[in-house]
Formats: structure tokens, sequence, C-alpha cells
């Protein structure tokens, strides 16, 4: 098979979460127990850093990762879901894996896959632990895809774990309070395991005091730390404040240890997340005169700093290219949307993709008002064109339409 064919086959003879929903969800790691004794335990291979948490997960790892990257090691980097090539999920040195590593690792193990009827998230993960391990990274930052517990990821035994905070998403999966949610959350402590928690909440701080007294785990809370020096990312977005703690945190767990990291390498690796790891999607300008920004933000934690954050931005009219997937708590996050603004409603092209239409009809209950579009590629084209030089552009609501505009 080719590179396309590949990944195809991936996508649609195994469920994955991201575009078909709940019929990907395994309820247990017996999968990727299996697969992992199939492969050799490559996880045992190479050093790591684990990352859970309902935001920042994504930004965190890849900061994690740039620092480490400025500090000499080879850093491996596993991520989800991605934007635009599968192969994104998959980094060392931020770059991607080979095309020629994707065919191989599946046409020598498909026969296992099909037998043991794995889901696309068991195999990726599988795939980024052969891969580190074959190309023998000194460590690897391993962002966990959901929840933490039953997550495919949670094979791994970590330096160190960092949980970056917990709002209300997957609730369907992970529970409906807050605390529930930090227990799924929490299942990533392991045993003797420092974990770092980048934001102190009161009603989830028990849940991960509890469990990592359980575990004999050292806890930090990444607040409650002396206030660094004044530490700044190329990472746009005001919400990489929180962030940048837990981060410092890590790192500052990791020398304890005995890796080699100095103040220098925190602040460039800080500095230099995107040319470093190539992350994309979070506060993403892609032009001026109209102003153009994307970000991943899809619930409403997420969204009210990136909301915030617009209100700071100086424009004439905000058009709002909008779509999401059809398991959206809408009743939740259409609250929080701006009503001063246009809104260009579009299905993103995945199975879970909500109908235009329904959201229009859910979104005018909120006062949020626009017009319905065959696809995101046509809303972004409308956008560009009805606004002026002065106006802003926001584009997001899913990382799916954000992945079809970048």
């Amino acid at each position: 098979m080719t590179y396309q064919q590949t990944v195809e086959w991936m996508f649609q003879q195994l469920p994955m979460y991201q575009r078909v929903g709940s019929s990907a969800f395994k309820k247990d790691l017996s999968n990727t127990l299996k697969l992992a004794a199939h492969l050799g335990f490559p996880e045992r291979d190479f050093k790591s850093v684990h990352v859970a948490g309902t935001n920042g997960k994504g930004s965190s790892s890849h900061m994690i990762a740039s620092v480490l990257q400025e500090a000499g090691y080879n850093v491996g980097l596993y991520t989800s879901p991605h934007l635009k090539d599968y192969r994104e999920r998959i980094r060392i040195n931020g770059s991607y894996i080979s095309e020629e590593a994707v065919i191989d690792f599946i046409q020598n193990n498909k026969t296992f896959f099909e037998a043991e009827n794995l889901s696309f998230f068991e195999m990726s993960v599988g795939m980024a632990f052969w891969y580190f391990a074959k190309e023998k990274v000194d460590i690897a930052v391993v962002e966990v895809g959901m929840g933490g517990r039953l997550d495919s990821t949670n094979i791994i035994i970590p330096e160190v774990s960092l949980i970056t905070n917990i709002g209300k998403d997957h609730t369907q999966f992970l529970g409906t309070t807050l605390p529930e949610i930090a227990g799924e959350k929490a299942g990533i402590i392991k045993e003797n395991v420092p974990v770092i928690i980048s934001e102190k909440h009161p009603e989830t701080q028990e849940v991960f005091i509890k469990t990592a007294e359980e575990r004999y785990a050292a806890i930090v809370f990444a607040e409650e730390l002396e206030a660094p020096v004044h530490l700044s990312t190329d990472l746009l977005g005001s919400y990489q404040e929180k962030n940048i703690k837990g981060v410092r945190a890590v790192i500052r767990q990791l020398i304890s240890q005995g890796w080699k990291i100095s103040e220098e390498h925190l602040r460039e690796g800080l500095k230099n997340v995107r040319k470093n790891t190539n992350l994309r999607g979070r506060w993403d300008i892609l032009q001026e005169f109209p102003k153009v920004i994307c970000d991943t933000a899809h619930n409403s934690d997420g969204l009210k700093y990136v909301f915030n954050q617009l209100e700071d931005e100086t424009f004439e009219h905000l058009h709002f290219v909008f779509g999401v997937v059809n398991d959206k708590d809408l009743d939740e996050v259409l609250p929080i949307f701006p009503k001063r603004a246009t809104y260009y409603f579009c299905k993103p092209d995945v199975p879970r993709g909500l109908e235009a239409e329904k959201l229009m009809a859910k979104s005018i209950e909120f006062g949020l008002l626009g017009k319905v579009f065959n696809s995101v590629g046509e809303a972004y084209a409308a956008a560009i064109k009805a606004a002026g030089t002065k106006d802003l552009i926001f584009c997001g609501g899913s990382n799916f339409t954000v992945a079809e505009i970048i």
C-alpha cells in the first residue's frame, strides 16, 4: 500500500474516536497490553513524560518537548488529534515520522491488528512507542488522548506526570462532575512517580492528593511554587500563562532527577515552540488585513479563555467561521459565544460533523446569527470576501474546522 492507502485503511478499517465517536471507545487497556507484548514492549526502551488534562495538554506537551530539544536531547513527541497529516501525531525533534515508517509498521502488523480488532488509537500509540524505541529517543513526551485511566498511552512509567487542568469535556465517558473527571485524569498517576498539577481547583485538588498519597507519588501544585522570573512563549494566547507554570514545574522535577536542563534551555525552549515542534492551531494568526485567527479550543473552559482574548483585539466587525462535531454540548458552549458577530455556519468534513443547518438552528436560540454554507472552505471564502481590512475573522469550534483552513 502507498502511504495514503495505508492511512485510509487505518481510518476506515478501525474506529477512530475523533471521527466516529463513542463506538471507538474501549473500556480497558487489555488490547494495548496485548499490542505492547506483540511489539516487544517498546515503551520500556525510552524515558517519558506523561501529560493529561482537559485543556492545555497539547500546548504543554509541545512546550516540554521544545525545552528538552533545546537541552540537546533526542525527543519524541506523541500528540492527538492531528490537523492536516496523520504523521503530526508522532514526531522526533519536531520532524514527523516518515511515510515509509508508517507503511512498514502497518504492513508488518496488519494481521495482528485485524485479528485483535484494535482501535485506531491503540494502533497509533503502538506505532509511536515502536518508532521512539527504534529511533532511540532519550525521552518522549506522551499526551493522553482522552481521560487518563483507560487511555492507551497509560502503559508507560514516566519520569514525571503532568495534569494541566480539569474541565467538562467528553462527559459521556469521563463523568459529569469535575471530581469524576479528575478521577479519570488521576489514573495516570503511577507508584512513586511525581505528579505536577498545573491548576489548583477546590473541587478537584483532593482527588489528586488522595490518589497521589495512595500511590506514594510526590505531588506539586504548580501555582504554589514561587513566582518565576517572567517566562514567555511564542505560542500566542493568554491561556498559555497557566500552561507555562506547569511546564516549568515539570522541568524542575526533571532537573532534580539528573536531567541536564538550564534556565537558558527553559527560556529558549518556551520562545521557540513552534520552530522546534511545528505546533499549529493555538491562537494561530493566518494573515492581517483582515486579521484571521484560528484556535482549536472546543469546550467551555477553553473557549472562555479564547473569547476573553478576542475582547482585547481591536476590529470593526467580527466574522466567525463556525463548525462543530455532533456530540458537542451546544447548550453548554453557545451561551459564551460573542453575539456581536456574523456567523458562517458549516459542517466539518468528518462523519461526526454536525449539519450546518442544525448548528444554525441551535445557535439562533442564543442570539447568534448568520448563514449556512456547504463546507468549511465555502464559509471561509465567504468570510474573507465579506470582511473589511479592519475586521477580524475567527475560525473555530472544532479541530476539524481549523484543519480545513490552516
